[in-house]
């Protein structure tokens, strides 16, 4: 008897385990091409982890508005497998110029479809209500969300900007005629203070309504269904309830991430203890509560460590064995000397960035299956 109610107590158990690995999109309308998106990066992560650049085939290291170019490609032979764009440009500024913002978006966005790649989304959102831009500047700003937020006196205002992005969305197709799914990642980094939808600015409650807001007005006034939907702070926590001190709630949620730049060698200081267990953290919750999970933003300036790529990130990455969909690290600047975070031809660091993207671990754009349709696929490298 104890032995039959010890077996019984194990297939419910293991039963739990594979329920809680399941993801399922917040959007229960959610275009087949999201939904697959959606389920293969979650497979994926498993067993790999993708390699992301932000910007990287819009500009890079001295050039820019070059087709099919990227920085990581003219070191490796191919383009990162997920490319961050920002919709920082749909607001704030003349319609003409919104218009030719979307124009460029739009095609990099469909391009990167096309290709087989993924699409990002981060959102340095302008100050929708005071002079300034997306930094906290105490001259100028004001701490607009409680004003956009539903009862807020800019409410209408907010909702016409999401009507911007939501018809954006929509707009976007590849060349199979489909919407092209997208990783949507507003309000990132809101537990430090140097936006103006940060800790110090708004509350707890306030940051959660405006993420509710955001989500629901998108998807469900908006129509929007080929988002999936992305939360990251940045390093501030230590902790599981540190980390969801601003968390709008699993149903408003489809991945969880973080952002992290000060424990990974900033300013030539390295925690990387610290900087796995935070990962560690985002990894279990959305292992336990049916989100996927990514490395939303890292990286080292001007990469003056040779052997950062695989002597400190991969080490770290493989050896706590996180269940990761990707690692993305921040731009490459056109004109600055010093401001990027990838390797470029004749970089000090190429040598080891490809050993990198040679590793079994890691993907990239030409390793990746067909990441838009269900079927029986090949997951390995």
């Amino acid at each position: 008897m104890k032995k039959t109610i010890l077996v019984l107590l194990f297939i419910f158990l293991s039963t739990f385990a594979g329920f809680a690995q399941q993801v399922k999109l917040l959007d229960g309308k959610a275009t087949d091409e999201t939904k697959a998106l959606c389920s293969n990066l979650n497979e994926l992560s498993k067993h790999n982890i993708l390699f992301g650049h932000q910007h990287a085939t819009q500009y890079g290291h001295g050039w820019s508005g070059e087709d099919n170019r990227s920085d990581v490609r003219s070191v490796t032979g191919s383009h990162p497998a997920v490319i961050g764009i920002d919709f920082s440009g749909l607001s704030g500024r003349p319609d003409s110029l919104i218009d030719k913002e979307k124009v460029e978006l739009r095609k990099n966005i469909a391009a990167t479809y096309n290709r087989g790649g993924i699409t990002s989304i981060s959102w340095h959102f302008s100050n929708p209500i005071s002079a300034g831009g997306f930094y906290w500047k105490d001259s100028v700003s004001v701490p607009a969300v409680k004003y956009i937020i539903p009862g807020g006196n800019a409410n209408e205002k907010y909702k016409a900007i999401l009507r911007t992005i939501g018809s954006f969305a929509v707009s976007i197709k590849g060349k199979d005629g489909q919407l092209v799914p997208m990783i949507f990642r507003p309000f990132h980094e809101f537990d430090g203070d140097w936006f103006w939808w940060g800790k110090s600015h708004c509350t707890a409650d306030e940051f959660k309504s405006l993420w509710r807001f955001t989500v629901s007005y998108l998807r469900d006034s908006l129509q929007v269904h080929n988002f999936i939907y992305a939360f990251s702070p940045d390093n501030k926590f230590n902790s599981e309830a540190g980390y969801l001190e601003r968390y709008p709630g699993d149903e408003w949620v489809d991945m969880v991430g973080i952002d992290n730049y000060g424990d990974w060698g900033r300013d030539g200081k390295y925690d990387i203890a610290a900087g796995v267990k935070k990962l560690q953290i985002v990894s279990d919750y959305a292992k336990q509560h049916g989100k996927l999970a990514a490395f939303t933003e890292t990286g080292l300036e001007s990469i003056p460590n040779d052997t950062w790529w695989t002597g400190t990130l991969l080490k770290a990455l493989k050896s706590a064995k996180l269940q990761l969909c990707y690692v993305l690290v921040w731009r490459n600047d056109i004109t600055s000397p010093t401001h990027y975070y990838a390797p470029f031809p004749g970089h000090t660091s190429e040598t080891d960035f490809l050993q990198f993207y040679k590793d079994p671990y890691t993907m990239f754009e030409n390793d990746l299956p067909d990441m838009y349709h269900i079927k029986n696929q090949n997951f390995k490298k």
